[in-house]
């Protein structure tokens, strides 16, 4: 991996994006958004992951993270990989979308670690939240995301958003309503 997609210091939060192959719209259905969203509390849960912001967009997903145990790579590496099982384990129950789980086939075919699908693109992309301009920078970034991309009006009326839990509205993922001033050192 590039020196630029290493944590240095797992105890600082990151944001980090995860990007499914081709920029594939998978999660506009949300049978998949919800794998993600399941797999995301699972992980703080039970992971040590804790979430300070979020977006499942179509095809990527924007979040504000940090894990000090075992640090992030470690989690996004195995969250990435449960989530792809899940997913092709989805897609193989709708026959109407066999074309992705060809698609995935592909992809994997030149990369020699994966043996039968490749789902997402490699690296995850951290960049540490050093100060709280730039911890504010990435928080309207992620939400006004959806805004940006035509989906919705108001962040907080994107259903796969930390912008609901913000505004305290039903959200799919759980995280932690912190100040940011708590979270740089």
């Amino acid at each position: 991996m590039a020196e630029k997609c290493k944590v240095f210091d797992p105890s600082m939060p990151y944001f980090v994006t995860l990007t499914l192959i081709e920029w594939l719209p998978l999660f506009k259905d949300s049978r998949y958004a919800q794998i993600i969203a399941d797999s995301l509390n699972y992980c703080s849960e039970n992971k040590g992951l804790e979430i300070y912001a979020y977006c499942i967009m179509p095809s990527h997903i924007h979040m504000i993270i940090r894990v000090l145990e075992p640090g992030p790579g470690p989690l996004v590496r195995d969250f990435k990989k449960y989530t792809a099982f899940r997913i092709v384990e989805a897609l193989n129950e709708n026959n109407e979308n066999k074309h992705l789980i060809e698609k995935f086939r592909k992809a994997a075919i030149p990369v020699s670690r994966n043996k039968n699908l490749k789902v997402w693109q490699d690296g995850y992309y951290p960049e540490v939240i050093f100060s709280n301009k730039f911890y504010f920078q990435k928080f309207n970034y992620i939400h006004m995301n959806p805004v940006k991309a035509g989906i919705v009006d108001l962040p907080e009326h994107y259903y796969y958003s930390s912008a609901r839990n913000y505004a305290e509205l039903s959200a799919p993922v759980g995280i932690i309503l912190q100040s940011p001033e708590l979270l740089t050192h």
